[in-house]
């Protein structure tokens, strides 16, 4: 099981560059699920959760500041 990070650690850089490989990888995962069965089928859900966590902890600190 991989470790779990703590987003809300992470500077603002770190924050937009999770956010834009969550997004290469939900990508990739929605054209491989188009041409054949998908290993993880939870796979995008996953992605677009880590997704919204981002985006509400970037919008948090945007409002705070």
């Amino acid at each position: 099981m991989a470790k779990k990070t703590n987003i809300k650690e992470k500077s603002e850089a770190e924050l937009t560059k999770m956010l834009k490989e969550k997004r290469e990888e939900l990508r990739k995962l929605r054209f491989s699920a188009a041409g054949a069965r998908p290993k993880d089928s939870n796979g995008p859900t996953k992605s677009r959760k880590e997704i919204a966590r981002l985006l509400t902890e970037m919008g948090s600190r945007a409002k705070k500041a």
